[in-house]
This record gives C-alpha cells, sequence and structure tokens, in this order.
C-alpha cells in the first residue's frame, strides 16, 4: 500500500478511536480540509512530487499531536510522525523535512522556506473559506470545554479580527491571489458582526434612540448601498458606450484614412485627376483630426499610483481607485483598507468622491467624443460636397 494511503488510515483511526470528543474543530475533519487546501497550494505553486508527498504527510500528522492535548501538540505530532514512518522504512532526512514542516504550523511561527510557507498557509486556509464563522464557532466551543475559557460574543469577534489583521498573513503566491480577498471579506463581515454588537450595547441609552432614528430617517443603510451600486453600475456601463464609439470611430476612420492613401492618392500625379486634390485632402485631414480627437477621449490619466500613512489619517486618499495605490505594497494597502473600514464617514465619503471622479472622467469623454463627431460630421459632409464641386467643375 502506498504510504499516503497508509498514513490517511492511520490518522483516520487515531482520530476515531483516541482523539477526546471535546475537540470539535482540531479533529479528523479539520486535519483532511488542510490536506485538501495543501494540495490545491501544490497544484498552484508547481510544486515537485518529492516535496507534495513531504507536505501531504506533514498535512496528515499536524495536529495528532492533540490526542494527547492541545499544549506543545506539533512537537508530539511531529514525534508520532517520525515514530510511525520509521516503521515503515521511509528516509530519516525526508523524515527531518517531514517535523520541520509541522513544528512549522506553530501560530508564532514565521516560515522560513517554500515549504513551510506553504503548509502555514494550508493550515489557515479556513480564514478564506465560505464557512469560516461556522468553523470561528467549532473552535470556540472547543477552547471553553477543553480550556474552560469563554468569550463573550464581542470578545471572540474581536479576537478573530485582530487574529485575521495582525496575526496572520498569507505567504505564497497561490494564496496572497486566490485566498487573500476571500479572507478579507470574512475580515469585514466580523468588523460588521462587531459594529453591530457594539451598536446593541449602547441601545438602551435614549440618546442613542434618538439618533439612530435621526440617522435611519437621513441615510436609510440599505438604500445607500442600492444607490451605490446602482450609480456605480451605470458610471461603468457608460464609460463603456464611451470607449466604444471612440473605437468606431478609430476604425471607421482609419478605413477612409488608408482607402485614401491607397486608391486616391496614387492617381492625383495624373493632369486628368488635379481636381480631386483638394476634395482628398480634406477628406483625410478630416479623419486624422477625428482620429486625434477619440484618441484624446480614451486617453488615461497618469496618477503618482502611491499614499502616504499621514494621507489615509487625514482621510485624503481615495482607496478603491487603482491609479492610488498600485505602487504601493500589499501589507500597506491591506493596513489602509482596514483603517478605512474601520470609520463610516471615512467608507462612505471615499465611495462618494469614487462616484465624483468618475463622473468628472466620463464628462471628459463625452465632450471630447461630442467634439469628435462634430468634426467628423462637418469633415464628411465637406468632403462629400468639395468632391461633388470638383466634378461639376471638371465637367464645364
Amino acid at each position: 500500500m502506498d504510504i499516503l494511503n497508509k498514513v490517511e488510515d492511520y490518522i483516520y483511526n487515531l482520530h476515531k478511536y483516541t482523539l477526546p470528543d471535546q475537540y470539535s474543530y482540531h479533529n479528523y475533519n479539520h486535519t483532511l480540509k488542510v490536506v485538501y487546501a495543501v494540495k490545491e497550494i501544490i497544484k498552484g505553486e508547481v510544486i515537485n512530487t518529492n516535496d507534495a508527498q513531504l507536505l501531504i504527510l506533514s498535512c496528515w500528522f499536524h495536529d495528532a499531536g492533540y490526542i494527547n492535548g492541545c499544549l506543545d501538540h506539533e512537537i508530539r505530532g511531529a514525534n508520532l510522525a517520525e515514530e510511525f514512518l520509521q516503521k515503515e522504512d521511509f528516509p530519516k532526512e525526508k523524515i527531518e523535512t517531514i517535523k520541520s514542516l509541522i513544528l512549522a504550523t506553530q501560530l508564532d511561527y514565521e516560515p522560513q522556506t517554500h515549504l513551510e510557507k506553504c503548509i502555514k498557509d494550508a493550515d489557515f486556509s479556513h480564514l478564506a473559506s465560505d464557512n469560516y464563522a461556522m468553523y470561528a464557532e467549532l473552535l470556540r466551543q472547543e477552547i471553553t470545554k477543553c480550556q474552560d475559557v469563554e468569550f463573550s460574543d464581542l470578545e471572540w469577534y474581536q479576537k478573530n479580527l485582530d487574529l485575521m489583521v495582525n496575526k496572520h498573513r498569507y505567504y505564497t503566491d497561490y494564496a496572497k491571489e486566490n485566498w487573500q480577498p476571500l479572507k478579507e471579506a470574512n475580515i469585514l463581515d466580523t468588523l460588521k458582526k462587531i459594529k453591530k454588537i457594539e451598536d446593541e450595547n449602547i441601545k438602551d441609552s435614549k440618546e442613542f434612540l434618538k439618533k439612530k432614528k435621526l440617522e435611519k430617517a437621513d441615510r436609510p443603510e440599505r438604500g445607500i448601498d442600492t444607490m451605490f451600486r446602482v450609480t456605480l453600475s451605470n458610471h461603468t456601463r457608460l464609460s463603456d458606450i464611451a470607449d466604444s464609439k471612440a473605437n468606431i470611430l478609430l476604425s471607421v476612420n482609419a478605413i477612409i484614412i488608408s482607402v485614401v492613401l491607397t486608391a486616391l492618392i496614387p492617381k492625383l500625379d495624373t493632369a486628368r485627376n488635379m481636381h480631386l486634390i483638394y476634395p482628398t485632402f480634406i477628406l483625410l485631414i478630416s479623419s486624422v483630426v477625428t482620429i486625434i480627437f477619440a484618441i484624446m477621449s480614451t486617453k488615461p490619466k497618469i496618477t503618482s499610483g502611491t499614499f502616504t500613512r499621514e494621507d489615509i489619517n487625514n482621510k485624503k486618499v481615495n482607496l478603491l481607485f487603482f491609479g492610488n495605490f498600485y505602487k504601493v505594497q500589499e501589507e500597506e494597502y491591506l493596513w489602509a483598507i482596514n483603517e478605512m473600514m474601520k470609520d463610516g464617514d471615512y467608507l462612505y465619503n471615499t465611495m462618494i468622491k469614487d462616484l465624483y471622479y468618475l463622473g468628472l472622467v466620463l464628462n471628459k469623454k463625452y465632450r471630447l467624443l461630442r467634439i469628435t463627431y462634430t468634426l467628423f460630421t462637418i469633415g464628411l459632409v465637406a468632403s462629400v460636397l468639395a468632391f461633388m464641386i470638383a466634378f461639376i467643375s471638371n465637367r464645364y
């Protein structure tokens, strides 16, 4: 039997017959989820077969030490792995690597190698899960039963938020690209839960109740969300329409210029076609001018792409526009976004500014497009009239 199948059977039986029922989170289901997560990373990071085997074996054993309690379980898990693999005549150097990978799953350990980063990310894949709230609640129940420590809802959500924002980060490129956005969604959800509880804790105050009524009257949250969503959608659609119109003008005038250069201009050097010189150049110039204005309507604006912490503290930067952060390090941007999400006024004002500046961009695009269509129309009409006059004058 393959070593991976043997280990899987061993870990399954270990959890089934040895692990106490009080471990509602660190059980076989969690181990299996970590194994699936590391396989996903292996595929995404394109890890070779030998290293992939070591990672998967390490994941199977990384929480095996819980059969004798949670304290120092990584060390006991590493020892269990060594004991089992030695009986299977597994290479000693590979066993040592597996032990070091298991120890790398300790919460405060900073991974040093690529494989350590992979197993570290796999162990915390639940932070990017759609079922994160369920896994967090299972962990809460386990801590209560095993460590006799109870948390209020607010304390638990704050502890989770501190873990996700301050104590954890993903290390592999695959996790950063695919799991980080999902983790950030869970951070936002946790922030909402914290705010809801904090609001409920003070809503007995008459002053708060009056303020809440006024806020609901002045600013209905659901209506605001709908307004932002619809307005942003309309702005985006209008921008797409403007770009499409500009592309149409570019294509049409490019064709006109090609036809003029290949079909008309070569024939203007003969005496019998001299009357077509002015109409041809009117058409050519009007097409070139139209193309220039169409390009100007789609020309992007160059921005600095960076900001300072002072800008964030002073609420001066729009973090929703890529042009303000594309040169900033990921950790700095995450910090800035979390700071913005903590401040409701800053968040809403940023969204309002985003819509405002989108409107300015749209105004510039449509103003230039209006000029472009006007020039194209005038040039086309002038060219047709010039050709008609040229043909008529040539006949007589």
